[in-house]
């Protein structure tokens, strides 16, 4: 199969690599598992209503009894006599519901997490008041929604924790200074209620008729701030799960073959090696000038542009991968141009500003937009539907070494020294994050400690990643476990085809198994199960 086929079509069974016969398919047991996935799938879904998510006592309870009982059909499957892809199905199953049952034991960010119910009414102040938001009625039904949602918040919020209080008290209070997902402004408005109070200035002069749905929703998330204020005190939940929840979730969740301890050690090697190849890049370059920062909105935007064309052209020139048919020409870039006051920068726009091509791999070509585009071609029905955090990052942060190993920088030496600095602000995630997660550092604390390690990292862009670490375990060290195990699984197949190995034919196949954890793709590439063993 060439290259190009192997990315169009799907990896249907296991490669070969024994000479065993293969494993005889059970049609019956396995579609009793596909209609399985389906009803979790269904049973997951967040319950809303007239645009509020029911998270009261009674519905979280209903769900969490509807999980067992879709365990308990889990159980009576047995896969033994399964082929390799059949059983990796029912793993992605497993850990899917594995993943349900850690959030309702867990993480319970309904009853814990304050930021869940801002982040339910952060968007609706984004909105155009005019028709091409849906019109005012859309916008009246979102307005009158938040009111609701923080009335319930009130209620539910009944195990919060003080540190993830104080993150949503800042959120509403203040711009973290990054503003991702936010609608581009020159001067961003002052967090959440800023925002709110945009809106109403927009509503009293473009649909005055919704000026008291707007007061009220203003209302409601100023008195939601007060009310955290008031009551964050006697919030003594922990904003962190624990050593021994990180590490089933490791195992139970994510089908990693590492325990805390494993992170630990990889990481402080990761994070030594990164700061040793950037001291070796900048006593090279010693005499070469600084790459300066983009002046310009045009400025930057063609440089994204030159980046992305080096870029094509040098998968092309060395046969990287296949880009697949019908992919865009142009991909967006992740760190927009925007003119923050006194000139100032956060980490990722320190980086980009100065040259564009370290975060145009990662987040776009042929990171993260690129490799959803193949995902969406996925037909088999269970990997269509799954998004590994660590497969996903782990490819994004693979390529970006890749290409440098490749070649693709050995005309732009001081850009070289922006690759390490990403590589150290990746690799010092992790500590950070193993620190928050076992209660041994506080948010400032791990916000310091990047400051400390990472060169250009500041204040904003620390806390708000960790804040995202801090709510979701495991996320930080999705970017280096990941890679780990993708560059471990490219030892594996090198070794096994010896001469007959090619590097960009290992990238299609990769990407062609679907964003399933690594330890999975590489039992179906390698036929190696030493990893999958632990699972069963």
């Amino acid at each position: 199969m060439n290259r190009k086929a192997l990315v169009a079509t799907v990896v249907l069974c296991a490669v070969t690599v024994t000479g065993a016969p293969a494993q005889v398919s059970s049609p019956a047991d396995h579609t009793a598992l596909l209609a399985l996935y389906e009803d979790f799938s269904e049973a997951r879904r967040p319950i809303v209503i007239d645009g509020v998510p029911d998270y009261s006592a009674a519905t979280v309870e209903s769900q969490r009894q509807e999980l067992e009982r879709l365990r308990a059909r889990l159980d009576s499957i047995d896969p033994e006599a399964w082929s390799v892809s059949e059983k990796i199905d029912y793993l992605l199953v497993r850990a899917r519901m594995d993943g349900a049952d850690f959030q309702h034991r867990v993480v319970r960010p309904w009853a814990r997490d304050p930021g869940l119910w801002v982040d339910a009414v952060r968007r609706t102040p984004y909105s155009e008041v005019s028709a091409s938001g849906g019109g005012p009625e859309a916008l009246q039904s979102r307005l009158r929604a938040a009111s609701t949602i923080l009335e319930q918040a009130r209620e539910t919020l009944t195990n919060a924790s003080g540190e993830l209080a104080r993150m949503a008290i800042r959120q509403l209070e203040r711009s973290d200074g990054v503003n991702q997902g936010e609608p581009r402004r020159a001067t961003p408005p002052e967090g959440v209620i800023g925002w709110y109070w945009d809106l109403l200035g927009r509503v009293e002069q473009q649909a005055p008729e919704l000026m008291g749905d707007a007061r009220q929703a203003l209302a409601a998330v100023e008195g939601f701030r007060d009310w955290l204020a008031e009551n964050e005190p006697r919030m003594t939940t922990p904003a962190w799960v624990g050593r021994e929840n990180y590490d089933w979730y490791l195992r139970h969740v994510l089908l990693m073959p590492y325990t805390a301890d494993d992170l630990r050690l990889i990481a402080a090697r990761e994070l030594a090696r990164a700061r040793t190849f950037l001291e070796i890049e900048e006593h090279r370059n010693r005499g070469l000038p600084p790459i300066e920062p983009a002046s310009s909105a045009e400025e930057h935007a063609a440089r994204v542009r030159e980046a992305e064309d080096l870029i094509r052209a040098f998968i092309e020139q060395y046969t990287l991968l296949t880009i697949p048919d019908g992919t865009p020409p142009r991909f967006e870039t992740d760190a927009f141009w925007i003119a923050r006051p006194g000139g100032k920068r956060h980490f990722w726009e320190e980086i980009t500003y100065r040259d564009p091509l370290n975060n145009h791999i990662h987040a776009s070509i042929p990171g993260h937009r690129l490799d959803s585009l193949v995902q969406r071609r996925e037909t088999r029905p269970v990997r269509r539907g799954y998004r590994d955090g660590v497969r996903a990052e782990g490819w994004a942060f693979y390529i970006e070494e890749m290409f440098l190993q490749a070649g693709l920088l050995d005309d732009r030496p001081r850009a070289r020294e922006l690759f390490y600095i990403a590589q150290l602000k990746r690799a010092a995630r992790v500590p950070a994050e193993l620190r928050l997660q076992t209660g041994q550092y506080t948010l400032q604390d791990a916000i310091d400690f990047l400051i400390d390690q990472v060169p250009l990292m500041e204040a904003d862009l620390a806390r708000y990643d960790l804040q995202i670490y801090l709510r979701r375990p495991s996320y930080g060290m999705n970017y280096v476990m990941g890679k780990v195990q993708l560059e471990a699984l490219l030892s594996d197949r090198a070794l096994q085809l010896g001469d007959a190995f090619d590097l960009g034919e290992f990238h299609d196949e990769f990407l062609s198994a679907g964003p399933i954890p690594i330890s999975l793709i590489r039992w179906e590439m390698t036929g190696l199960d030493d990893e999958v063993r632990l699972l069963w």
